[in-house]
């Protein structure tokens, strides 16, 4: 059975539908992504989980029973907004023993200790007695975390919790969170516009678009078998080209090259070459049926682009294998 549950969730602003009809199961230990571009619905579907926003019809369930009507002090979960929401003027671990004063049945001893227990898992006990302006932005988002686990929490929600710290800080983040996530065995909905994210922290994602669901899937289910267009254009990059009345997608990465012509392959008429590091993105354009032309991108080693010689304005042979691509129906492109 699952841990958490939404069913048939629904919610209009202003006559425009925010959620339509979603439903999600979430599985005890997992930590689940919702993904989605801004205004697709996924942040006001966690705050119906946490109970901040209430449906216009649907259920949320968390462990068999029916929580929809009741407040948010009453579901059991930590939250970690993306603006850490901490109080200035008190210290690291003031915030942290500020969330503990509403768990009822500690001890002020009891509450010290969870305290401490919370900041040496996220690496901040040495740090307990600063405030959040002495702190790097990371820092801050790991106090905010602590706060939240501190609780002993029944599930985690984490509302785009990144999204304000520069790259490096991020990446170094995300992988924290996913290792204290797998050591705790805590349920977590993590909202997030950032595929990287997703892909790299999620059991499974929750594609969201205009207020729907459009996948639920492993992140290699998501990336390897995307479910519309519209999931294949939004995780990583899709080519996409016509064939007859077909839509047909093929990643960048699944194209191999040559410049040598052959009845197998391609012509392709180079425009723009984009040095990436180990890896050459190679912009072109091949011609459909009718006169039209699609423009196709692919991914080659660069010494692999070096040895071939490509330049812009160049021709270049492409393959691509009927076991790389992904037929749609016209209908939903």
């Amino acid at each position: 059975m699952s841990f958490l549950e939404v069913r048939n969730i629904v919610k209009y602003f202003d006559k425009q539908p925010a959620l339509n009809n979603v439903s999600i199961e979430i599985g005890t230990g997992e930590l689940v992504c919702i993904l989605g571009p801004s205004g697709c619905g996924k942040t006001t579907l966690l705050r119906i989980i946490a109970g901040l926003e209430n449906p216009d019809s649907g259920q949320v369930l968390i462990d068999g029973k029916d929580v929809t009507n009741l407040p948010p002090a009453k579901r059991s979960y930590g939250i970690v907004f993306q603006s850490y929401a901490l109080f200035p003027n008190m210290t690291v671990m003031g915030n942290i023993l500020f969330g503990l004063r509403e768990k009822k049945g500690l001890t002020k001893t009891q509450r010290f200790q969870q305290a401490c227990k919370s900041l040496k898992l996220v690496d901040l006990y040495e740090h307990r007695d600063k405030y959040p302006r002495q702190l790097s932005g990371g820092m801050q988002q790991r106090t905010a975390l602590a706060r939240a686990i501190a609780l002993t929490p029944a599930f985690l929600l984490l509302d785009e919790p990144l999204s304000a710290l520069d790259a490096k800080v991020r990446v170094k983040l995300r992988s924290e969170i996913r290792d204290i996530q797998r050591r705790l065995q805590v349920t977590t909905v993590m909202v997030t516009h950032d595929q990287e994210e997703a892909l790299t922290m999620a059991d499974r994602i929750v594609v969201m678009n205009n207020a729907v669901i459009e996948q639920v899937g492993t992140p290699k289910e998501i990336y390897d078998k995307p479910a519309t267009p519209f999931v294949a254009s939004f995780i990583g990059t899709m080519n996409f080209f016509r064939n007859s009345n077909e839509l047909i997608g093929i990643r960048p990465e699944n194209i191999e090259i040559t410049n040598e012509p052959s009845s197998s392959e391609v012509a392709a008429n180079i425009q723009t070459l984009e040095f990436r590091g180990p890896l050459t993105r190679v912009y072109s354009t091949i011609s459909e049926s009718e006169g039209q032309t699609s423009e196709i991108c692919l991914d080659i080693p660069t010494g692999t682009a070096k040895q071939l010689c490509l330049e812009e304005n160049g021709t270049l042979y492409l393959r691509m294998s009927k076991e790389h691509q992904i037929t749609y129906e016209t209908t939903a492109a």
